[in-house]
């Protein structure tokens, strides 16, 4: 087994459901139910929910305290426990620090790369900060660029460069269209398949 290995997983609808899904839910917002899975452009999908935040008046405090009642996806833990006795494993996600912390106590602290939000004094969101560019791809380049091979998987149209760039890549309960669109990649729907299909390639 080489340890130049780095697993990259992409975090909600991977390892936990979709933060923005769950506090449309929450708040009975139902225009905030659209994802990456739905709009490619991430920084439009951004300003949207932005707005739609600022119109109903809600901030940080609201959804951090939807997210304080998210559970990881069953069996979400123990896969990554597993993994992570395996090789190196990176989260990289679109997601922010502010969102990603709680998640991740509940998740055992993985390393996890991802944006961060402004939040001015009240509360209100008022913007965002990607890392970089295309974050998921260019950390996947930086990786190979020092010396490590990677392994990537994910379920959206932002995980799509860091899986097609990857040593191996793996679709993961993704969607009907995208898995129509990438016939060739290799698409699994529970973390035991996915783990085997991971270890065939360490």
């Amino acid at each position: 087994m080489s340890n130049m290995n780095i697993v990259c997983l992409d975090l909600e609808g991977v390892l936990v459901p979709e933060i923005w899904i769950a506090f449309a839910e929450a708040s009975g917002i139902p225009e905030l139910k659209r994802t990456t899975r739905d709009e490619p452009d991430y920084d439009k999908l951004m300003k949207f929910r932005l707005n739609i935040l600022k119109e109903h008046g809600l901030g940080l405090k609201e959804i951090q305290a939807t997210i304080a009642k998210i559970d990881p996806m069953p069996g979400a833990k123990e896969f990554l426990d597993e993994l992570r006795s395996l090789t190196q494993v990176i989260i990289l996600s679109d997601t922010f620090t502010q969102f990603a912390a709680p998640l991740m106590k509940k998740l055992g602290m993985p390393t996890i790369f991802c944006n961060t939000l402004e939040v001015a004094e009240d509360g209100e969101i008022t913007g965002f900060r990607m890392r970089c560019e295309k974050s998921k791809l260019t950390t996947v380049k930086a990786l190979q660029s020092v010396g490590f091979e990677t392994i990537a998987s994910g379920d959206s149209y932002n995980d799509l460069g860091m899986i097609l760039n990857s040593k191996a890549g793996f679709l993961f309960r993704s969607t009907e269209q995208i898995k129509k669109d990438y016939p060739d990649l290799p698409a699994y729907e529970d973390y035991d398949e996915l783990l085997a299909a991971i270890k065939d390639v360490l």
